[in-house]
């Protein structure tokens, strides 16, 4: 581990990563969202945009070259090889702006950076980073959570839970749990995070 600390976030749609994540910002701390860059990379980056193309059809895109949206997610929320095949195409992607991303990041002063993805663990990019936060809540009001945001059925969440690795796999390679919603303020904990990371940090700097 040296210069420049990777903090890895994930944990099950709907536990509280994003206000996590804002925590740390609010803290100061740079948060890289790997999801959302990977929804900017699927429109913006032609290469990616071919590969896509050529593994689930021209309709993957709009005419205007806007994603189709509603089309593949029909397609690989239902089918977990499909899924697959689509995360092999879009995860290298976003590992080298990841990359680029922290150099970036570490070049401009910061000691330490967060990374915040749902598939960290899936992807196996979780293993460039120095540490891994997985953040956990009670299921229903994960379930509710997603409900609401998403307008979707109850059965829609589970199926997508049923999509994604459990927390017991999850905690398995945990260094460190958040745990959102019983009763446990999430602002001291993320505080509490937060100044581990500086004084490893500068403990790396004496050493």
């Amino acid at each position: 581990m040296s210069g420049h600390l990777k903090i890895g976030i994930t944990g099950g749609i709907g536990a509280g990563k994003t206000t996590v994540c804002q925590i740390f910002e609010q803290l100061g701390v740079p948060v890289y969202y790997a999801d959302i860059r990977a929804k900017e990379l699927m429109r913006d980056e032609d290469g990616l945009k071919k590969k896509i193309q050529q593994a689930f059809g021209w309709d993957s895109y709009e005419k205007d070259g806007i994603l189709n949206r509603p089309y593949l997610a029909k397609i690989v929320f239902n089918d977990p090889r499909q899924l697959s095949i689509l995360n092999q195409i879009v995860h290298p992607a976003v590992f080298e702006d990841y990359n680029q991303w922290v150099a970036q990041k570490a070049k401009e002063g910061h000691v330490y950076s967060v990374k915040e993805a749902a598939l960290l663990l899936e992807s196996g990019s979780f293993r460039q980073l120095d540490k891994l936060i997985v953040v956990t809540s009670p299921i229903d009001l994960r379930i509710e959570r997603i409900m609401k945001r998403d307008h979707i059925r109850r059965e829609e969440v589970l199926k997508r839970i049923e999509n994604q690795l459990s927390d017991k796999e999850r905690l398995e390679k945990a260094d460190y749990v958040l745990k959102n919603g019983m009763n446990r303020s999430l602002i001291i904990q993320v505080t509490n995070l937060h100044k581990e990371f500086l004084k490893m940090c500068n403990n790396e700097e004496l050493a």
